[in-house]
């Protein structure tokens, strides 16, 4: 299972639209992806309800994981776009 660890960016965590946006990206990467606090249960990463139960804080540790084809470069991509707390989809996503 392909794992990546990363530390939320965006100050308030993931509430509302850093949420949205999250998942929104979860979802286009075409792999199924699930997200935990480091110490919590995986959720799937795609359920916006699911990624606004974690209550993630800003700078809180995540953990993204799959075991799909494709994992490593989706989860890299997502992982980029937590750590840097991005406002837009980027492009690749």
């Amino acid at each position: 299972m392909a794992e990546r660890r990363v530390n939320v960016g965006w100050a308030e965590g993931l509430h509302a639209r850093p949420a949205s946006i999250f998942v929104r990206a979860a979802t286009a990467s075409g792999v199924p992806v699930t997200i935990a606090k480091a110490d919590g249960n995986p959720v799937n990463a795609a359920s916006m309800l699911a990624v606004l139960g974690l209550g993630a804080q800003g700078g809180e540790e995540i953990v993204l994981a799959s075991d799909a084809e494709g994992a490593d470069a989706a989860l890299d991509r997502l992982a980029k776009l937590v750590a840097e707390g991005l406002e837009e989809l980027p492009e690749t996503v």
